[in-house]
């Protein structure tokens, strides 16, 4: 396709508090919630149709949400040696409006045709800060896992199996990028520094590949998920003091799960080990710090703390080891409030009780009307939110007292480095929850 072409790219999720749409966040989201689905099916219901209006449609709302973000990846996905990845960059951010008022330019005048980047494979960027692309496999494994997953979800049910084979499909096609094209792509920026800096990708294909032998039995996936599994190892922001931003993305492997029932005894130990290995450096990071807490203050720390208490509760389940299950309970009681400044970290949860108030978020700061359950980024270094552009504090800070250089966190509309719900962080905790109401 010609630079200039048009696509329809419309639906998804915007990522942040931003009108940004990226298939690097987006498919890990998708994933975790079907995921969720899939192991934890009962504890979802029905109260709202695909839309979000309070009518139900036969089908549990984790799935509407998840197929709202599978429409819009298959729009991604035109022809079967393509994939495009990003709808939109920084040129964005011109303003406090919502999206039927968007003013941004990308060329076509204020309000018009947004950019759409294609995964080259390649570096991109249009201005100075371009990206390190070296190839598409940590889009490509994870699409190829949202998809498969999604297949084995939707496939029984005959007024869907178009859909579930269509899924499939694609799941194939782009699975097959990812092989001929090993390497990561990473997120676009135009005029700032920021940008999704992810550099693995062994950990995608291995949960693409073990997806895909879970619904089709073809062997060669078996051996491409082992092979995968090997390189990624315990590669992982575990045990580490800082990473560059979405560096070790996903957060938490979620191939080592996906793969540990398909294999043999041997391999199925050496997926534990890798668990573990992440999860003892975290345990000796927790115990060298006052706050007892494994997770390193940079920016999207809730995230880490979400895939950090996930995996121990993955290792349990492969392992039966409850080693690090009082560890990684205190990550979630952080989450929910047992934390230095007393507030849980996820939007008017619980309502009436202490949690963001003020998040960096255009809807609910326009219209006045709140959205509970995002889950924020959460607490950064102090030197981290006094390093970044444009962030300040609009009201007195509350949590003054509780502040230190070690960590800082602001329910305070304008701190987007702590007080943003991400969108994949949120996805990602929807599998923690499912998880936790799973019990033993």
């Amino acid at each position: 396709m010609a630079d200039g072409s048009y696509l329809d790219a419309r639906g998804g999720w915007h990522d942040a508090g931003d009108s940004l749409k990226y298939l690097l966040t987006s498919s890990n989201a998708v994933a975790q919630m079907l995921t969720a689905y899939r192991l934890a099916p009962r504890v979802f219901h029905d109260s709202v149709n695909e839309l979000g209006q309070p009518v139900p449609n036969g089908q549990a709302d984790v799935l509407d949400e998840a197929r709202w973000g599978l429409d819009w990846m298959l729009r991604l996905h035109p022809r079967a040696d393509q994939l495009f990845h990003q709808v939109g960059d920084d040129r964005d951010h011109s303003g406090w409006r919502l999206p039927q008022n968007d003013q941004s330019d990308y060329g076509w005048g204020k309000g018009s045709y947004r950019v759409v980047y294609y995964a080259t494979g390649r570096p991109q960027g249009l201005r100075e800060y371009k990206s390190e692309s070296n190839g598409v496999a940590n889009l490509a494994g994870r699409y190829a896992a949202a998809m498969a997953i999604a297949y084995d979800v939707w496939h029984a049910n005959e007024r869907s199996r178009a859909f579930a084979d269509r899924c499939l499909r694609a799941a194939i096609e782009v699975y097959e990028l990812g092989r001929r094209h090993e390497g990561v792509q990473q997120g676009n920026s135009y005029g700032a520094p920021y940008r999704y800096t992810e550099d693995t990708w062994a950990d995608d294909m291995e949960w693409g590949a073990a997806e895909l032998y879970r619904v089709t039995q073809r062997s060669r996936y078996l051996g491409d998920a082992k092979r995968y599994a090997r390189l990624a190892s315990a590669i992982s922001w575990m045990g580490r003091d800082t990473a560059a931003h979405y560096q070790f993305y996903p957060f938490m492997n979620a191939g080592h799960f996906a793969l540990a029932p398909l294999a043999d005894a041997a391999f199925r130990r050496l997926l534990i080990a890798y668990y573990r290995e992440g999860l003892e450096l975290s345990a000796a990071r927790g115990r060298a710090n006052a706050y007892h807490f494994g997770v390193p203050f940079i920016w999207c720390s809730n995230n880490l703390t979400v895939a950090l208490a996930t995996q121990g509760l993955l290792f349990e389940r492969l392992s039966g080891n409850r080693r690090y299950r009082e560890f990684t309970a205190a990550h979630v009681d952080w989450l929910f409030g047992r934390n230095p400044w007393g507030t849980s970290m996820f939007t008017r949860v619980p309502e009436g009780g202490v949690a963001p108030q003020y998040p960096h978020l255009i809807p609910p700061d326009l219209t006045g009307r709140p959205v509970a359950g995002g889950l924020v980024d959460g607490p950064v270094a102090e030197a981290v939110f006094t390093s970044l552009k444009g962030v300040s504090l609009s009201r007195p800070d509350q949590f003054a007292p509780f502040q230190s250089p070690q960590a800082v966190y602001h329910d305070d509309m304008q701190d987007y480095s702590s007080n943003e719900p991400t969108m994949d962080g949120t996805a990602s905790a929807i599998l923690l929850v499912a998880l936790l109401a799973m019990g033993d």
